[in-house]
């Protein structure tokens, strides 16, 4: 994978880990073009990570054997537009990390008969702890696959799905999943404060329990039913909590909200897709 050319069209926050990460993992920065249109961000780029930047998405795509849409929903039609041509010759694998976009509306973006893999990201892999769902359309090669789950893996986990229309389950699972933990972990540290203890000390406790508890879970061949009954002694004070939990109707509620987030993210790729190209 490291004698691969690799162009970013979007060179913010998510680029930049998955820059990162691959660079860990031996990839040769000077094989790494990334445009923006940000004179800053660029400069940083370069600064950071010794990458080659520009700002037009067509030189960035010159040599490139896979392109990394890196950019917002709202302006992924227009640059793939833009760069259609380019993939048509080049016929390298187009990788999109924006949300919504599914790969038929920009597989024909891009020309028709194209590679194009989907790749739902979550936020903790701006800190190499990321948890990646993976989708490729029919025209993607087993090596095309391979080469798009080598730079997600740089940043985490990286699992492919066969059918792209749980890539919405995923995006409300996972995708969102760290604000549910980032909330719970709220809850918390207030609740220890409301309890007696000073707020750092509510703070530090709150996240070192979510670290272990989640550094247990993945070093368990025990699933997570299991592992919370393992630290529920019969009458303790684990019980008398998990009760009051469950009174309140606790897994109901984190599962109404999980389709909440589903039925949303098919909203939101349904109005991407008939702004974009008029299907309804």
């Amino acid at each position: 994978m490291n004698d691969k050319q690799y162009a970013f069209i979007g060179g913010g926050n998510m680029a930049r880990s998955l820059i990162g990460g691959m660079i860990n993992d031996g990839c040769n920065p000077e094989h790494i073009w990334v445009s923006d249109p940000g004179d800053e961000q660029r400069q940083q780029l370069a600064a950071t990570f010794g990458v080659h930047t520009t700002i037009a998405n067509l030189k960035a795509l010159q040599q490139a054997n896979v392109v990394i849409l890196a950019i917002k929903p709202q302006v992924i039609e227009a640059v793939a537009t833009e760069i259609a041509e380019a993939i048509q010759q080049q016929r390298c694998p187009v990788i999109s990390i924006a949300a919504g976009i599914r790969t038929d509306d920009l597989e024909r973006w891009l020309g028709g008969n194209c590679a194009v893999i989907r790749a739902m990201p979550n936020t903790p892999a701006l800190v190499g702890s990321g948890a990646t769902a993976l989708f490729a359309n029919r025209t993607t090669t087993a090596e095309q696959r391979d080469l798009a789950e080598f730079i997600m893996r740089a940043v985490g986990l990286a699992l492919w799905l066969e059918d792209e229309t749980l890539m919405d389950a995923v995006t409300a699972l996972s995708g969102s999943g760290p604000a549910y933990f980032f909330l719970l972990m709220e809850a918390l540290e207030n609740a220890g404060c409301n309890a007696g203890l000073p707020r750092e000390t509510a703070r530090l406790l709150t996240l070192q329990t979510a670290f272990g508890a989640a550094k247990m879970a993945l070093e368990s061949s025990d699933d997570s039913a299991t592992l919370r009954k393992f630290v529920t002694s019969p009458g303790g004070t684990t019980e008398r909590a998990i009760e009051i939990m469950e009174s309140g109707e606790y897994q109901a509620l984190i599962s109404n909200a999980v389709q909440g987030a589903k039925k949303r993210s098919q909203e939101l790729a349904d109005l991407l897709g008939h702004n974009n190209n008029g299907r309804t």
